[in-house]
């Protein structure tokens, strides 16, 4: 009905619509009218989305309250102010003084403020518009955290100046703030003030007081924070998980825990409890305002603020609530209690003693007289009245309080709903948070919209309250949202607002339509009358229809007083119970078993039976039966096998590196901490055994014992603490060993160790996780990493969390590389996809709840007030069951003494072994929360199973956390023949390995703790869960229980073909449920990510098989299935699983068994990171041994990825249709059934507007709270990572979290930089993941200790120089100078790596027919190169990942010098052939400054130091080390320290401009020689001619230098080193020699250190008559021949000690960018110069994929095209239009001659007979060609040529020692080609002259070319020719 202002709402003022409403409702002709609320505030509001979604704010100020209208609508109490002395200024807005102190006047005047004053505003009620400025002392005021300030005052007058007021009192009377109320600084000093950019003061941001007498805002510090509680609370912290009434909570704090005073946090959590419940769908009638109702999330539950425990004030002489002594008296003794309390807002829980559960709630506000509760309340009503306290004071309470509730969760609703937040306080002072009338006409009108089996939830209201705020402001916030505010926006006309005497009459009718189901009471004077009221109502019966009384006192003051009472008896019971914690829950429950207020209960059932008693009727049932029920369980089973597929693993390794560095780590160990339940235990032991880890880390050898495992597994209990501190100590004995701490289930006991102080004598084990995972050693442990585990993160992403958002793996991940995580016809079935089950048109749906036992229950609630309705309910549960139980065994008139579904469950339960020839049966759980009815149940059905003689039927096993597994010996025996099982001690330890066994598992616990179930539970009855204190984490722990992979694409009518069951590879893990196979290997970075590989190297986890729901036929299957029924009439067979994909399986039933596959043992599946469980595929094969359990592991090598037996081909014989269906193939073909409560499966099937269930935003965990109730609501499309970025911001732990204190220490954002979590749905495969991630980490450091080097076998051996000469001394360490001259040079390449380049000819070489050229195919020019990984030594070189304590300091952490710290010095040289000065810059850190000469006066640099040849320091490296570099600042390996064995070296990088400031970046400690810009795209050539012409240079200034000091010139060391910078290890090979003249020799390879080469070579005698000294490059495959001569006379590659005095003459060329090593060897060797290597030396290089030659990128210069430039484009004809490159002309050059030089060259290719003659360069031709270098140079060494004829000649850049005469002396082939090359075209005609080329050679136009430059490049110019 309120549709007729629907069109008015977008315009209208908030209290208009109010009134609108309420006349509409007093027209309706409606019984119930719909409030016009229901629409505005329970509905999505599309247009306020965007409104909603600006709201995510950190956190609310508190804006003004009390003020305005609510204040002035009611004369307020006279205080009585003292007046002002004669004379004394009393202006409003100046002080006495006279001075003005409006913010407005003196905003631009300059303040003194003393030091530790603030300046604040004050808000005087006679200037509203105004705020006066004072000066305050800040320890007067809350602190940033919003700490409570010190009591009392201090502060100063700005305007006169005056100092000194102590009481505030005082200064306001100086102000003339004139209150007519007492003053008080909390109300009066509202903001703080700060000044703008412009200087002038504004008002800032609003003071947060605290208090009780306030309306402050509730956030995380004002509820949690450490200062609001005495210090007894930093010592004892809180219990809060006993006292949070939540299921899931955690059950670790003590029964009967004494309190520690009214400040104990067990007070603040019990009262603040959580949610109280929740609202599922309502009656159709109020369907949409429920369902929109469920928009809230839930809020903290923490109300108020606990006072100080100083001394008592005085009080009332009775109980004093705020007292620490108050006496214990006012409950009785029992073992449990319920007195709620708050401190000073809060209930205080009082001890009690044995005489009872106390059940009461004192008041803490309390004022006036007492109440008195009558003493037959509850005996009267049926249910505990529970008491929500709201506004204002609340009276005492006395007499008979066990029979009431008491609870401040409705004030903490209001007060958060009071707080305005900082988002929207720039739409200024027109903002006022919601008045308290509204809020309570808002809760009045929520609760008559209620439906009658509707419980009211306080995250409702609070979003109520919000949208009703944004609403009325609405127009303001638009207004602000489309243009900045004005500097005093005038706020809109205001609707009168509600006022507090008209609140009654209003409430009153807005309650008078919905049948006297809200009752209001209006008091005159307080609210103790109206209490007396109620409980005289309630006495005399007159609220028998009412459900919520609402009491309003609105006479005193301008304020309300209010509470709520909840009369309904479902509703007050299911709210009172809601207020206990799971510890008195449990308390309570078990007080009523042990002192029998449950006979009661049992007499009453026992007269449901028509013939009498039950248990009369069954042992009359039993008498009659005796001896004739045999056992119909049979057993068959047959061997087949089949192989397990595997899965891609997962990688993860912390993301937060900095304090991570793996490469200082050898090895991996581990600890997994589980929750102490023993079968979680045992699943995770034979976890660890079977998936191979602790074999694949090194950890164990085999055989593996079982108690060797268990080492490695911990069990959190009261003997954890001596393992852990083994585990402790070992990881400080090894530094070098990484250990991964394992947090499993992590969400399961977040308890402050804190705590733990408080109950350290009766519970040793609370808040044992945070004293063991959080303790000092663990946290400050440089190589501890812990890993979270756990499907609830929920608790540990708080905004206090220490676990980084980036350490967050959240499995599986979402994206696998565009690859599908699972395989096609997998799907998980996870809590999303049970409810999906219920709304696609399933037959009977997978989500369940009972109706008729709902009824009973209800019914036996008001006959029973006084017992917990856990009592009732488990008590009502298994009569059902027992009366099921007999309805089948032949007493059909018991089918009337249960329900449906539980006869349902038991049919199924007994008919399924019968239908399965082998025996195979459903499981069957039972979850009952309450270990003592857990007792109960157990000892009763298992008394009528014994009664009906059906214990061989199926067995009832009670599972607690604290004991192991317990099963009869027939079905020990059974599950033995089974799984194929001889031991004869084995007895089942885990649920998984109950698979196919028929029971009944009764599964207690307040929590579970990781079990995971058997792939045959059918149904999974949560009937007994604790509904009425669910939050999200215990929610889905509950429905987690039944989450499985089901196989999705199993159309039943494609007929029988290959029944091939598969197994449930994945139910052996407490999070798990997939076998996994390490993925693709990081690269050896401290980096890598959990993902998915790809289908190929997966194994596919085995899964539940399961119909597809949308098939017709499997829609009936699942009925059938599920009916009361189970016919054999249809096959249920289905096709096996893909080729390449057969699971084990359970022993099949039917004829046809010999046919199909079988797994083997069942319950122990290998999963989760084993190696494949791999089943051979061909035959049965023999049984294993006894000591395997019959389970088959073949560990296969982590790099295997597929099985190891090929897939089994399809069944050969028919399957017959008559074959009966299994139990186990039923239940593996789809989820189980899940029974909820009622309530819980409302709340699950409910969802907001967005499509959002209710249930995912729910309060996330009992232990932390939301921070505010502006919040954005979560949405649906959230990932995982949103939601815990929007949890991480909107909730903070309670005191009693381990967490909560975590912001106060250490790292300034408060995260722990080896924390990780890992999280994902029950059951999706997470134990799998950790356990690989142990086995990638280990294979990753193992990475991180290898390194791949190239590994190529020596090219061209036999073309090896032919000569009489060998170096016949095989033993000398040190070349022999004379014999060395005799040894010819060798012209051929021998290094690998010149594979592809043109081959050397000369004189001595053996010409033979065929060609090398021959064996290399084109297209295998880009093999990639053979590479060997090796193990890195101690004396390797290493890149910028390594750190270590000993190479600390070389890398730049020198203690004596700052970080970076290093100066630019520029040097100059000058040289001829570039015509002009060479300038250099050399980056010099300060701890090198001592290798360099600088001038004396200006610091210029001068020369670095060299020392003398004489010199014979062991300890010192004589020759500077120079390492050309470009595009590896990471990756080049440019740390000597190990590799030169930490000896004193000079090492310089040589760098290119461009790249020198991120060179400095990574090497703060390396010296950098910068080269000039213009080589910033120059080769290699261009470094090595720098770095040697720069080297002789300084050679000559050292000699100069230090022939002053009397040293000769010659005496200074001449050589350097020139490295690359992917050397890394450096090998020494030592020779035996044995044998006639010594000419036999074995000889073996070691890794040494550069030092000891360098040393060995520098004491080589006559060394400086070498012009070139090398190693030989490393290979594993290193021939005896090539170390059977200890030197050679050869090319030098990589790693080359040059003589910079003796080459002074010849020169690297600078243009070059390949082969500029080989052109310079041959120019040396021409040159008369030596080049030795030695043979007994190695080099390994590190392949490295980044920089290096591979930075050039040859790309277009004139178009964006991506299309490929190939080699064939790098000429072109001069003066073309053809695309030019931006590209160095040089570098097109010699990429196009590698790979077109036939072009040029035709007749040279495959000739090597006759090659073509290259004139005093090297240039590569590509390996087809062969070339013979000559050299111009008078006087120089040359291959003799006169007996050969080339096929080709190759001018190149050639300079005046090229004549005509020179040329002359060679002889060509005719048709030979010439090929010439010059700078530019004139050069090229002046060239062809000069030579009198024309003479031999005959040239055309077109045969002119120029490199493929623009004109401003400086293109090459060539020009071909043919030999006439």
């Amino acid at each position: 009905m309120g549709n007729s202002y629907a069109g008015q709402l977008k315009t209208t003022r908030f209290e208009e619509v109010l009134h609108n409403s309420i006349e509409a409702s007093l027209r309706s002709n409606n019984l119930v009218p719909r409030p016009i609320f229901s629409q505005l505030y329970l509905e999505a509001e599309q247009k306020l989305n965007s409104l909603e979604g600006g709201s995510r704010v950190d956190n609310e100020e508190e804006e003004e309250e009390g003020e305005g209208g609510l204040e002035t609508s009611s004369p307020p109490n006279p205080y009585q102010l003292l007046p002002a002395p004669e004379g004394c200024c009393t202006t409003d807005g100046f002080c006495q003084a006279g001075k003005d102190l409006r913010l407005v006047s003196i905003s631009s005047e300059p303040i003194d403020v003393p030091t530790g004053f603030l300046l604040v505003g004050a808000k005087a009620p006679s200037l509203p518009e105004h705020l006066l400025v004072c000066a305050v002392d800040k320890r007067f005021l809350p602190d940033d955290n919003g700490h409570n300030a010190l009591l009392g005052f201090s502060g100063n007058c700005v305007g006169c100046g005056k100092k000194g007021f102590c009481y505030f009192t005082e200064f306001s009377n100086h102000i003339n703030l004139k209150l007519t109320t007492q003053p008080k600084k909390q109300k009066h000093l509202k903001y703080y003030l700060v000044r703008n950019a412009q200087g002038a003061l504004t008002k800032g941001p609003l003071i947060c007081w605290k208090g009780s007498e306030f309306r402050s805002r509730q956030n995380s510090a004002s509820t949690c924070s450490s200062s609001l509680f005495p210090p007894l609370e930093s010592a004892g912290a809180a219990a809060a998980l006993p006292s949070e009434p939540v299921l899931g909570a955690t059950s670790g704090l003590p029964v009967g825990a004494p309190q520690a005073g009214p400040a104990c946090d067990q007070a603040l959590v019990t009262a603040a409890a959580a949610p109280a419940v929740f609202n599922g769908k309502g009656s159709p009638k109020h369907q949409q305002p429920a369902k929109n109702s469920l928009l809230a999330l839930p809020r903290p539950s923490a109300l108020g603020v606990l006072s100080n425990s100083g001394p008592p004030k005085k009080r009332h002489k009775g109980w004093s609530p705020e007292s620490p002594s108050a006496p214990d008296g006012t409950c009785p003794p029992g073992g449990g209690h319920r007195a709620k309390s708050e401190g000073a807002g809060m209930s205080c829980v009082a001890p009690a003693g044995l005489g009872g559960p106390a059940s009461v709630t004192l008041p803490v506000v309390a004022s006036g007289e007492p109440v008195s509760v009558p003493d037959n309340l509850l005996t009267i009503c049926k249910a505990k009245p529970v008491i929500f306290k709201g506004h204002g004071t609340f009276p005492y309470l006395c007499g008979n309080l066990n029979d009431v509730v008491v609870s401040p969760l409705l004030h903490a609703c209001y007060q958060n709903s009071q707080s305005v937040s900082r988002a929207y306080e720039q739409y200024g002072a027109s903002v006022q948070p919601i008045s308290e009338e509204m809020q309570l006409l808002l809760t009045v009108y929520y609760l008559v919209q209620l439906a009658a089996d509707q419980v009211p939830l306080m995250e409702d209201l609070e979003q109520i309250f919000l949208r009703s705020w944004r609403e009325s402001h609405l127009t303001e916030i638009r207004q602000y949202q489309q243009a900045p505010p004005p500097p005093y926006a005038p706020g809109p006309g205001m609707v009168a607002p509600v006022t507090s005497a008209q609140l009654p009459w209003l409430a009153g009718l807005a309650a008078s339509s919905c049948n006297d189901s809200v009752h209001v009471i209006e008091c005159a004077s307080s609210l103790a009358e109206g209490l007396a009221e109620m409980f005289r109502l309630l006495i005399e019966g007159k609220l028998a229809k009412t459900n919520y009384v609402v009491i309003i006192c609105a006479c005193r003051n301008a304020t309300i007083d209010s509470c709520i009472a909840v009369t309904g008896k479902y509703q007050a019971r299911i709210l009172s119970e809601s207020l206990l914690s799971p510890a008195e829950y449990q308390r309570e429950v078990h007080y009523e078993l042990v002192t029998g207020q449950v006979d009661s209960l049992g007499a009453f059932f026992s007269t449901f039976c028509p013939e009498g008693d039950i248990d009369l009727l069954l042992d009359k049932f039993h008498q009659e039966n005796q001896g004739h029920i045999s056992s119909s369980l049979t057993v068959s089973s047959v061997t087949n096998a089949a192989a397990l597929d595997v899965s891609g693993a997962p990688v993860c390794t912390n993301s937060s590196t900095q304090n991570l560095d793996l490469g200082s780590f050898e090895k991996v160990d581990f600890l997994i901490c589980i929750p102490p339940s023993e079968v979680t235990y045992q699943q995770t032991v034979f976890h660890v055994w079977h998936s191979g880890v602790l074999l694949e880390l090194g950890l164990e050898k085999e055989p593996m014992t079982k108690q060797r495992v268990e080492q490695y597994v911990l069990k959190l209990d009261a003997e954890a603490q001596t393992k852990f501190k083994a585990f402790v100590q070992n990881s400080f004995q090894n530094p070098h060993t990484l250990f991964v701490l394992i947090h499993d289930h992590a969400h399961w006991d977040l308890v402050s160790s804190a705590v733990h102080n408080l109950y350290s004598q009766s519970d040793p084990t609370v808040g044992l996780v945070d004293r063991l995972l959080n303790c000092r050693e663990v946290k400050e442990a440089p190589n501890i990493v812990t890993l979270h585990v756990t499907s609830f993160p929920y608790a540990l992403q708080t905004q206090h969390t220490l676990i980084s958002p980036y350490n967050e793996i959240h499995w599986p991940v979402s994206y696998s590389n565009g690859v599908d995580l699972y395989q096609e016809s997998k799907k998980y079935f996870g809590l999303s996809e049970f409810i999906e089950s219920t709304l696609s048109g399933h037959s009977l749906p997978l989500l369940r709840y009972d109706s008729s036992f709902e009824a009973m229950v209800t019914a036996l609630g008001k006959r029973f007030p006084r017992l917990h309705s856990a009592v009732i309910r488990t008590f009502v549960l298994v009569q059902h069951y027992a009366a099921a139980m007999m309805a089948v065994s032949g007493l059909p008139q018991m089918k009337n003494h249960t329900s449906v579904e539980t006869l349902e469950i038991t049919q199924n339960l007994l008919n399924s072994p019968k239908q399965c020839p082998c025996g195979h049966g459903f499981m069957v759980l039972l979850r009952v929360p309450c270990s003592p009815l857990a007792a109960v149940a157990y000892e009763r059905l298992a008394h009528v199973r014994a009664r009906l003689a059906l214990e061989e039927h199926f067995e009832i096993i009670l599972g607690s956390p604290s004991s192991g597994i317990t099963v009869g010996k027939h079905f020990v025996k059974q599950l033995k023949m089974w799984q194929k099982i001889e031991d004869a001690e084995w007895r089942p330890q885990t649920y998984l390995e109950l698979e196919g066994l028929p029971c009944i598992l009764i599964f207690s616990g307040i929590d579970p703790h990781g079990e995971s179930l058997p792939r045959s539970l059918r149904y999974c009855d949560l009937r007994l869960i604790n509904s009425s204190c669910l939050v999200r984490t215990a929610l889905e722990q509950e429905l987690g229980l039944a989450a499985y992979f089901v196989s999705s694409e199993m159309p039943l009518e494609k007929g029988a073909r290959n029944e091939a069951l598969e197994s449930d590879g994945e139910k052996l893990s407490s999070t798990d449920n997939e076998d996994e196979e390490p993925g693709a290997e990081g690269e050896g970075g401290p980096e890598c990510v959990f993902e998915a590989g790809s289908p190929s190297e997966k194994r596919s986890p085995a899964r539940r098989e399961r119909s597809r729901s949308h098939d017709s036929a499997s829609s009936s299957l699942s009925s059938r299935a599920s009916g009361s029924v189970l016919g054999g009439s249809e096959p249920l067979a289905h096709p096996g699983p893909p080729l390449g994909e057969q699971a084990a399986s359970p022993t099949p039933c039917g004829p046809v068994e010999d046919s199909r596959m079988l797994g083997e043992r069942q319950g122990p599946r290998v999963s989760q990171g084993a190696p494949a469980a791999a089943v051979s595929g061909h035959s049965p094969g023999p049984p294993p041994p006894p000591s395997q359990r019959s389970l088959q592991v073949a560990v296969t090598p982590s790099s295997s990825s597929s099985p190891t037996g090929p897939p089994l081909p399809p069944m050969a014989g028919p399957l017959l249709p008559q074959a009966p269906p299994c139990a186990m193939t039923k239940a593996s073909r789809q989820p189980p059934v899940v029974f909820l409560p009622k309530l819980v499966y409302d709340m699950v099937l409910a969802t907001d507007s967005s499509g959002l269930p209710k249930a995912a935003s729910l309060l996330p965990a009992p232990s932390v709270m939301w921070t505010s109730s502006f919040r954005p609501l979560l949405s649906k499309t959230m990932t995982s990572t949103e939601q815990s970025l929007y949890y991480r911001q909107w909730t903070v732990p309670r005191p009693s979290h381990m967490d909560y204190g975590s912001r106060a220490e250490g790292r300034p954002d408060g995260f722990h930089p080896r924390r990780l979590l890992l999280s994902g749905p029950p059951q999706i495969g997470k134990t799998g993941a950790y356990l690989q991630f142990l086995s990638i980490l280990s294979r990753m450091l193992i990475r991180l200790t290898e390194v791949d080097v190239y590994d190529e076998e020596e090219i061209n051996i036999d073309l090896q120089e032919e000569s009489d000469w060998c170096y016949l001394q095989l033993t000398d360490p040190w070349p022999d100078l004379e014999l060395f001259r005799k040894i010819p040079f060798d012209y051929v390449i021998h290094d690998p790596k010149y594979e592809d380049a043109s081959l050397i000819c000369s004189h001595h070489q053996s010409v033979k027919s065929e060609d090398r050229g021959m064996s290399r195919k084109p297209e295998d020019l880009y093999v990639r190169r053979q590479t060997a990984r090796m193990r890195l030594s101690k004396y390797a070189a290493y890149n910028t990942y390594h750190h270590c304590e000993q190479c600390h300091q070389y890398m730049g952490f020198h203690p004596r010098y700052q970080l970076y710290e290093s100066t630019l010095h520029a040097f100059a040289f000058s040289y001829s052939m570039l015509g002009e000065e060479i300038q250099l810059h050399f980056i010099i850190p300060k701890s090198k400054e001592h290798h360099f000469v600088f001038s004396q006066p200006g610091g210029q640099l001068e020369s670095m130091r060299l020392p003398l040849v004489t010199d014979k320091s062991h300890e010192c490296i004589k020759s500077p080390t120079f390492t050309p570099t470009t595009g590896r600042h990471e990756h080049g390996l440019f740390n000597l320290y190990h590799a030169m064995d930490g000896a004193s070296h000079l090492h310089v990088l040589v760098v290119k401009e461009y790249e020198m400031a991120i060179y400095k970046k990574y090497w703060p400690n390396h010296i950098m020689l910068v080269l000039p810009s213009i080589f910033n795209s120059a080769g290699v050539g261009a470094a090595h001619f720098l770095i040697k012409e720069l080297s002789y240079h300084n050679l000559e200034l050292e000699r100069s230098r230090q022939e002053e000091l009397g040293i000769k010139p010659q005496d200074i060391w001449p050589f350097i080193v020139i490295s690359d910078d992917s050397c890394v290890m450096w090998n020494a090979v030592d020779v035996d020699c044995v044998g006639e003249r010594g000419r036999d020799f074995s000889w073996s390879e070691r890794s040494v250190s550069l030092k000891h080469i360098m040393q060995h070579i520098e004491a080589s005698p006559n060394i400086t008559h070498y012009a070139l000294i090398g190693l030989r490059k490393w290979a594993s495959k290193t021939r005896q021949s090539q170390v059977r001569e200890p030197f050679s006379h050869c090319h030098v590659h990589d790693f080359i000690i040059l003589n910079v005095d003796l080459t002074q003459n010849v020169q690297y060329n600078q243009n070059r960018f390949t082969c500029d090593d080989v052109d310079f060897n041959l120019r040396l060797h021409s040159a008369g110069l030596l080049l030795c290597r030695f043979n007994r030396f190695s080099v390994m290089k590190k392949q490295i994929a980044v920089g290096g030659h591979r930075s050039f990128h040859i790309t277009s210069k004139v178009s964006d095209s991506s299309v490929a430039i190939v080699p064939a484009q790098y000429i072109c004809a001069p003066d073309s239009k053809h695309t030019f490159l931006a590209a160095p002309a040089q570098l097109l050059l010699e990429k196009f001659l590698q790979y077109h030089s036939p072009r040029f060259f035709p007749l040279s290719l495959k000739n090597r007979s006759h090659p073509v003659l290259s004139v005093d360069c090297y240039l590569n031709l590509g390996s087809q060609i062969s070339v013979c270098y000559v050299s111009s140079r008078p006087h120089s060494l040359n291959a003799s040529c006169s007996e050969l004829k080339f096929s080709g000649l190759l001018l190149y850049l050639c300079d005046s020692f090229v004549g005509a005469s020179f040329l002359k002396k060679f002889h060509f082939l005719k048709g030979a080609t010439l090929c010439v090359i010059c700078q530019d075209r004139n050069s090229l005609r002046q060239t062809v002259v000069r030579l009198e080329l024309e003479d031999e050679w005959q040239f055309r136009l077109r045969d002119e070319f120029q490199t493929a430059n623009a004109k401003e490049d400086r293109p090459l110019f060539f020009l071909t020719g043919r030999h006439i």
